[in-house]
């Protein structure tokens, strides 16, 4: 069943917030039936049904390269791309710290992505955060 979005969930103030905002009800369907305390690869996989059902174009496991002074010096997997513009990282521990907030923003930077979501499945209710590279270049 596809998701409904109400309209206070869509910031047009925030780019990408119409596939951002599906993101986040996709997670809250998945964390509401499976709740905490499975390993991240099950939410990854539930996340996965989730999105197909509300027919968001994603690529799990996305692989892309790593730059540094415009050599490619390795490449990282994103848990999720969606629609090719905003980057999915999900995480399962009972609380986030600053470690995986600095990650995520480090992806965004590495593959120059404007928009990524972090998502936590680990603790009693979900947590989400919407993050933005301030260093992306259009």
């Amino acid at each position: 069943m596809e998701i409904s979005l109400p309209m206070s969930i869509i910031n047009e103030q925030y780019k990408h917030s119409a596939i951002t905002a599906k993101v986040i009800q996709c997670a809250m369907a998945v964390h509401g039936a499976l709740g905490n305390g499975f390993q991240e690869v099950i939410y990854q996989r539930a996340l996965e049904i989730e999105m197909e059902k509300n027919r968001l174009q994603f690529s799990r496991e996305f692989e892309m390269p790593i730059y540094y002074s415009d050599i490619q010096i390795g490449t990282r997997r994103v848990d999720f791309l969606v629609e090719n513009v905003v980057s999915v990282e999900l995480k399962a521990f009972v609380q986030l710290e600053p470690v995986h907030f600095a990650q995520a923003i480090n992806y965004l930077e590495a593959y120059n992505l404007e928009i990524g979501l972090l998502i936590n499945f680990g603790a009693l209710s979900l947590q989400y955060k919407r993050l933005t590279n301030k260093k992306y270049k259009p």
